[in-house]
C-alpha cells in the first residue's frame, strides 16, 4: 500500500481501520458488505458502523436450561472496531488482567495469567450476520468456540478470515480480521 493516504501520519504505517476501511473512510451510516480479500465472497450483508464495540449485554445464567451462546454483543445489522488486542497468541502476565476485551480472567495449566496479544482492528459483527463461513478448528470449550486459538472461521475458497467466539462462557461475537476481509458497498 503505497498511497499516502492510507498511512498514519505520525507513524508512516496503516492503521487497521484503514486497511479495512480504504484510504476515503466510511462514514458511520453508510453500509458495508465484508467480503474476501483471496476471492471477494461476500461474508456478511449490509453492515452499518457502531462508534466502539458494545459492553456485553445484561444476561441471566441458564439455571434449569441446557448452556449455550450468550446474548450477542453486538446487535444484528452493525460492527464495530476493536481497538485493543484479541485473541492468540496469548502470553504470560505478570499481573492479574483480563486476558482480552468482554473476557473472563483466563490462566494457563502452571495459574499464570495469560493476556492476549493478537491483532487489533478486528472487525467485531453478531455471528447471525455471516454466511458461508465453516469452523476450521475451535479451541477446547464445553459447548462452543473460543477466541484463545485464534483464526477459527474460513471461508469457502479456503482463507482464514476470522474469529468466532461462541461457548457458554465467553461473549457472543465474530472477529473479522482486517487483514482477510474488506469492506466494500452493497
Amino acid at each position: 500500500m503505497n498511497d499516502r493516504r492510507e498511512q498514519d501520519p505520525r507513524s508512516g504505517t496503516v492503521t487497521p481501520e484503514q486497511r479495512v476501511l480504504g484510504a476515503e473512510g466510511t462514514a458511520e451510516d453508510e453500509a458495508v458488505v465484508f467480503v474476501c480479500v483471496t476471492c471477494d465472497v461476500p461474508l456478511t450483508g449490509p453492515l452499518t458502523r457502531l462508534p466502539a464495540v458494545p459492553e456485553l449485554p445484561a444476561y441471566e445464567l441458564w439455571g434449569d436450561q441446557e448452556p449455550g451462546p450468550l446474548p450477542p454483543t453486538v446487535p444484528s445489522g452493525r460492527y464495530a472496531i476493536e481497538t485493543e488486542p484479541y485473541g492468540a497468541p496469548l502470553v504470560v502476565s505478570e499481573v492479574r488482567v483480563v486476558p482480552m476485551p468482554r473476557y473472563t480472567m483466563f490462566v494457563e495449566e502452571h495459574g499464570q495469567c495469560l493476556v492476549s496479544r493478537g491483532p487489533r482492528g478486528n472487525i467485531v459483527v453478531n455471528p447471525d450476520d455471516a454466511h458461508g463461513l465453516e469452523y476450521h478448528h475451535a479451541s477446547p470449550a464445553c459447548c462452543g468456540a473460543t477466541p484463545t486459538g485464534g483464526l477459527n472461521q474460513r471461508c469457502a475458497c479456503g482463507t482464514l478470515v476470522a474469529t468466532l467466539s461462541s461457548d457458554c462462557s465467553v461473549p457472543y461475537e465474530l472477529h473479522l480480521s482486517p487483514d482477510h476481509v474488506r469492506a466494500v458497498s452493497p
